[in-house]
């Protein structure tokens, strides 16, 4: 257990690096398209305080962190709560379906949040006298090489770099409290625009415009949804305690950096403009720190990805990709090559793309709202199904502010909004091919059950076997996969050991056992294996506990005919991703893939 602050250190490297940076580019985005007169700076920084206030403090900190299994927390999260809670039928199809939708976005955004955070940290480069002539490719260039070392990095795992995020954060934390108390003395009665009254008359006063720019709002509280997200990594206590203090910096330096508009009405880098007229001295190391929050805060997404791809693999909805464990004691911390060079190759092209932090953020905020959206929708149909009624009423609120931004959000979608659909579409696509294609090539396989299969076996069993162990992999154990009619009955191989075994993923998130059933029928035994969806574990060694020593281990290869072109899509992801038994790192030595020819 980590000490008090040790946790809260932890949390800020790990949990606030994307809202934390948010202060980079959120009030220079807004002021590029509101003209920065005194009510409307009050009306702005009362809307950025309430953001906060309502989109992260209630929806994250007091609602969504309430609802766990087993301290892990997110999108998927709350798909298992709500499906105990539900019958089969239309709501199971709308809730999966939101689910679905809510994991694709997030890994949509996952690409998004790299490329705008390390670009907008770059361009602060440009109000050094020395590099103020830099052209815009060459602050591409600089960013895409950022992000191509922070990526190579990533399969040496992160653990070993974490230790040094925390107290980095915390200095940037401190160094954002800092300056923006010191702007705050230069206008002290910005202090008043905490008041929402200021948010509601901007509002009120500017109508359809002032709606929209609540699209730009919405940056100052991207991460937010991290809160929840990451809570399984290092609990719930420390991720809000640190939180409390994240909020104060955050509300204090968006105070100073309106102080600072109000009285440099012509400035165009708000953040950098106010640290650099504080302090030209210090504005060389404040960049250096920004570049490394803004990293700190990409490396964060990157986690949150492999962690959501991770658990999206064992409950079976998407395909399996080769996964190495960074870490023998942070179950957490995992790589996934696939994942990680796509990611890469994405953030790129969207840097090259868009070019400017300030067009990125108009592909910005979609996905998050969205995000927001979806979440906001599954904890009012928790809570109205749970003993916390008075909890609806909250939750329905926060719900039709998130759809509030949402819409604002809508008008961005001709001006690259739609790119954060396109990368959206790619994950979702592939969730959607995948689940209805298992279940139709189930359907197709046509399994035997454990009875029938029996009497075939034991009559060849009784004419003669292999010496020896033989394993077969099955999906559970009374279903006989038509392989394995194959292979025992049509061609005779059976050995004087058979042993089905099946691995049962359950919907907590850890927790390993095995049971070993014997006598199904004359040497034919079943071995289970039973693992929460973030377990990792060893086969090899589980079976050698329960004194099983195999000699040969076979499994099912399905190669797929068929003229539909989704199956098509579906047999070509089969075809490029590992299968199971790759998946599980077995020996290859003993691995035998027995082939069966599937019509679908």
């Amino acid at each position: 257990a980590d000490s008090y602050w040790g946790g809260i250190i932890k949390s800020m490297g790990l949990v606030f690096g994307d809202i934390g940076t948010s202060p980079i580019y959120t009030l220079t985005v807004i002021i590029a398209l509101t003209k920065p007169t005194q009510e409307n700076v009050f009306g702005i920084i009362s809307l950025i305080v309430w953001t906060l206030m309502i989109l992260v403090n209630i929806e994250y900190a007091l609602l969504a962190m309430s609802l766990s299994r087993k301290g892990e927390g997110g999108t998927i999260v709350l798909r298992e709560i709500l499906v105990r809670m539900i019958k089969p039928g239309r709501q199971m199809v709308f809730v999966t379906f939101l689910s679905y939708l809510g994991v694709a976005l997030l890994l949509g955004d996952g690409v998004i949040t790299p490329a705008i955070s390390i670009l907008s940290a770059v361009e602060g480069a440009l109000l050094i006298p020395a590099l103020s002539g830099l052209s815009q490719g060459a602050i591409i260039f600089a960013a895409a090489v950022i992000a191509i070392i922070l990526f190579i990095f990533q399969f040496k795992g992160t653990d070993k770099v974490a230790k040094a995020f925390g107290p980095i954060m915390l200095v940037w934390f401190a160094s954002l409290t800092l300056s923006g108390t010191l702007s705050l003395t230069s206008f002290p009665g910005i202090i008043a625009a905490i008041s929402p009254h200021y948010a509601i008359a901007f509002l009120a006063k500017n109508g359809l415009a002032g709606f929209f720019v609540l699209s730009e709002v919405i940056l100052c509280a991207t991460g937010g949804e991290a809160l929840y997200a990451d809570m399984g990594h290092l609990g719930r206590k420390p991720v809000k305690r640190a939180w409390y203090l994240v909020f104060v910096a955050l509300v204090i330096n968006y105070l100073g950096q309106g102080a600072f508009i109000i009285t440099h009405p012509d400035a165009k880098n708000i953040l950098f403009g106010m640290v650099q007229s504080q302090s030209a001295l210090l504005y060389v190391p404040f960049l250096v720190l920004t570049i490394m929050a803004t990293v700190i805060a990409s490396q964060a997404l990157i986690s949150g990805v492999f962690s959501i791809v991770y658990q999206g693999i064992t409950t079976r909805i998407l395909p399996l990709l080769k996964v190495d464990y960074t870490s023998h004691y942070l179950k957490s911390q995992i790589y996934i090559g696939a994942v990680n060079w796509l990611l890469l190759a994405l953030v790129i092209m969207i840097m090259l793309i868009f070019k400017k932090s300030d067009n990125l953020a108009a592909a910005y905020g979609l996905a998050v709202t969205g995000t927001m959206t979806i979440t906001g929708i599954m904890m009012v149909m928790i809570f109205s199904r749970t003993k916390k009624k008075w909890k609806v009423p909250v939750a329905l609120f926060v719900t039709l502010i998130d759809a509030a931004f949402l819409t604002s959000n809508l008008h961005k979608l001709p001006a690259g909004g739609y790119w954060s659909l396109i990368l959206a579409s790619i994950p979702l696509g592939a969730i959607l091919i995948w689940t209805k294609g298992q279940r139709a090539l189930y359907r197709a396989l046509k399994p035997l059950d454990l009875e029938t299969y029996l009497m075939s076996y034991e009559q060849i069993y009784h004419k003669g076997h292999i010496a020896g162990t033989g394993l077969f992999f099955v999906k559970e154990y009374n279903t006989i996969p038509p392989y394995l009619v194959h292979c025992t009955i049509r061609s005779n191989i059976i050995y004087e050991r058979n042993v089905l075994i099946s691995i049962i993923r359950t919907d907590e998130p850890y927790g390993l056992k095995s049971n070993l059933t014997t006598g199904l029928g004359t040497g034919l035994d079943a071995f289970e294996v039973i693992a929460g969806y973030m377990e990792m574990f060893d086969i090899e060694q589980l079976l050698k506990d329960k004194g099983i020593l195999e000699k040969v281990i076979f499994y099912g290869i399905e190669d797929i005919a068929t003229a539909n072109p989704v199956w098509k899509i579906f047999s070509a992801i089969k075809k490029l991703t590992p299968n199971f038994v790759q998946f599980n790192k077995l020996p290859a030595a003993k691995l035998q893939g027995v082939i069966t020819r599937v019509e679908m």
